[in-house]
């Protein structure tokens, strides 16, 4: 198979999200997931494009989120950024402590690294880059993390 690869530049809305977690969900099934891992792998898109919209730009009109599907025949390595201030992820609260087991929010990075073999954070100027990668026939207890 050959690599390819599809992007798009989004406004910093719901119907954004939206739109980056159904196409996710057909781009994975066309890669070869399963119905189970095209689940995860829609889910780590739309918590990655929640925090891109809601966390990072704010919901401002004047900023874009960006998102990049790569087919690499062995991977769909998936990219997401926003034009926000940017995220020092060492700040992020862990969601399984017990003081924070009833916050409402926290979990979308956790989440995103559940779902995915790999995800890494990177602080742009401005905003925030958020790749995430799938492996064909991969397994998330695999999975590796990192954040630069």
């Amino acid at each position: 198979m050959t690599a390819k690869r599809v992007s798009y530049t989004l406004d910093s809305s719901l119907q954004s999200v939206n739109m980056a977690e159904e196409t996710a969900q057909l781009l994975a099934g066309k890669a070869g997931f399963d119905e189970d891992d095209c689940l995860k792998i829609s889910m780590a898109v739309r918590e990655a494009a929640v925090n891109a919209v809601l966390h990072g730009n704010a919901y401002d009109p004047g900023k874009k989120m960006t998102i990049a599907f790569e087919n690499t025949g062995r991977a769909l390595v998936i990219t997401i950024t926003d034009e926000g201030r940017g995220l020092d992820v060492n700040t992020i609260p862990d969601p399984t402590t017990p003081e924070n087991l009833l916050k409402q929010s926290g979990r979308g990075i956790f989440l995103m690294r559940s779902f995915m073999d790999e995800v890494r954070i990177r602080p742009l100027a401005p905003g925030t880059e958020v790749t995430m990668v799938k492996n064909v026939g991969g397994s998330t207890a695999n999975h590796k993390e990192a954040s630069k």
